[in-house]
């Protein structure tokens, strides 16, 4: 899930908001996926998505230029998720 480039105090741990002021959001905006994909009832069982703007994200091949949406089809990958996840429990523990 990506809520959007939100101006909050992160950025200034983080180099300042790069993001175009014409694809930033209110935090009202970004947190409306967030809600969306925690609340709705027409995604109750839905998972292994990425959902961005209100809406499930579109399965790109190359990387859309200028802050451009969609995901990478090895972001969806089950095996790469189960990888993931092994290795952030051994980082953890």
């Amino acid at each position: 899930m990506n809520p959007g480039a939100i101006a909050t105090n992160l950025q200034k741990h983080t180099g300042g908001l790069q993001t175009p002021p014409e694809r930033r959001k209110t935090v009202a905006q970004g947190a409306a996926t967030s809600v969306l994909v925690a609340a709705s009832p027409l995604l109750a069982g839905v998972g292994g998505r990425y959902f961005e703007d209100c809406a499930e994200a579109a399965v790109v091949t190359e990387r859309p230029a200028g802050f451009g949406g969609g995901v990478a089809p090895y972001a969806l990958d089950p095996c790469n998720a189960e990888r993931l996840w092994a290795l952030a429990s051994r980082l953890v523990s």
